[in-house]
C-alpha cells in the first residue's frame, strides 16, 4: 500500500509539490543543463533512470541523500556545492509528503519490495473502483478535482508492477482486508479478480494471511520493506496521519525479520488462490 493508501494520510502527496522540492528540482535541472546532458544522459551516469531524474526536476520526488555524491564527476565540484547547499534548504516537516515523495523514489527503484497490510489492500494492487471507494470515504471529505487528480496518481504508480519485470513484489493481505467488503461486494469482485490477475506474473507473489491464525507476528501492523539497486534494505511504516522512512540497519533487520516469518505464518501462493476463488463464489 505505502503512502497512505488506505486513504487517510495525504494521498495527494505526488500532487502537492513543495516550494522546496521545486527549487531543488529547478537548481538540478539548471545544473544538467548547464554541463549540456539530456535527463537520459545525466541518469545513466548517476545510476538513476531517466524517469526519476524527470521526477526530481519537476518537484514529484524527494531527492535521494547520496544524489550530490554521484554527480560529482557529472557536475563538477562546483556544481556539487550547489547542489548539496540546495538539498541542505530542504526541511522535511512532519508532513506527509516528503516522506512519501521519498519513498515513492525509493520504490521506483527497488529491485525487490514486499508489503505486509493490515488495512487495505495494498496501494500498487488496488483497482480504480476499490481507490475511489476509499477517497469517497476520507474525512475530512475532498473535492471531486482532488479524488480525480488521487485516483490518477496512484494508477499511475501501479505501472511499477508492469514496468519492472526484474523487481521481486511480495505482497501479504490480511483476510479480513478483503472479507471487509470495501465499497461493496461488485468492488470487492474486481479487488479478487485483479490479484488472481497480477498474482500470475513471474515476479509478483501474493499471499494471503488466514484470519484465524495463532502464530502471528505481524501484530504492530504493516510495514514496507524495498531493497535499493546498492543491495541496500528500507522500511517503511503509517499511523494515523504520520509516516516513518527506517533505514538504521538494525530496525530494518528487525522487519526483514518479522517480514520472514510472516511469508512462512501467510498461506502459500497455491493455497491463496484456492481461498480467493473460493471468496469470489461467495459475493
Amino acid at each position: 500500500m505505502a503512502a497512505g493508501d488506505g486513504g487517510n494520510c495525504g494521498t495527494n502527496n505526488e500532487v502537492e509539490i513543495s516550494d522546496g522540492l521545486k527549487t531543488f528540482g529547478a537548481v538540478l535541472k539548471a545544473l544538467r543543463e548547464a554541463g549540456g546532458l539530456t535527463q537520459e544522459e545525466f541518469g545513466g551516469r548517476v545510476r538513476y533512470s531517466a524517469a526519476y531524474v524527470a521526477k526530481i526536476e519537476q518537484g514529484k520526488r524527494f531527492p535521494p541523500g547520496d544524489l550530490p555524491s554521484r554527480s560529482e564527476e557529472v557536475l563538477g565540484a562546483v556544481g556539487v556545492k550547489v547542489l548539496t547547499a540546495a538539498a541542505r534548504s530542504l526541511r522535511r516537516k512532519a508532513g506527509l509528503a516528503s516522506w512519501f515523495l521519498q519513498w515513492a523514489g525509493i520504490e521506483e527503484e527497488a529491485i525487490s519490495l514486499y508489503a505486509y497490510e493490515c488495512r487495505a489492500v495494498p496501494g500498487l494492487l488496488q483497482t480504480e473502483s476499490y481507490i475511489r471507494a476509499v477517497f469517497d470515504l476520507r474525512l475530512p471529505p475532498v473535492t471531486e478535482e482532488q479524488i480525480e487528480r488521487e485516483v490518477e496518481a496512484r494508477l499511475d504508480r501501479q505501472q511499477l508492477i508492469t514496468n519492472r519485470a526484474n523487481t521481486a513484489f511480495s505482497f501479504i493481505i490480511e483476510q479480513s482486508v478483503l472479507e471487509r467488503r470495501m465499497g461493496g461486494s461488485e468492488v470487492t469482485r474486481q479487488v479478487i479478480d485483479h490479484l488472481l490477475d497480477v498474482g500470475t506474473r513471474r515476479n509478483v507473489e501474493i499471499q494471503i494471511m488466514p484470519t484465524v491464525q495463532e502464530d502471528h507476528c505481524g501484530i504492530d501492523g504493516q510495514m514496507y520493506l524495498a531493497e535499493t539497486q546498492a543491495h541496500q534494505w528500507i522500511g517503511y511504516t503509517e499511523g494515523q496521519r504520520s509516516s516513518v522512512l527506517i533505514s538504521d540497519p538494525k530496525d530494518v533487520s528487525v522487519l526483514l525479520q518479522r517480514y520472514g516469518k510472516l511469508r512462512s505464518q501467510a498461506l502459500d501462493c497455491r493455497a491463496t488462490v484456492k481461498l480467493l476463488e473460493q471468496m469470489r463464489g461467495a459475493l
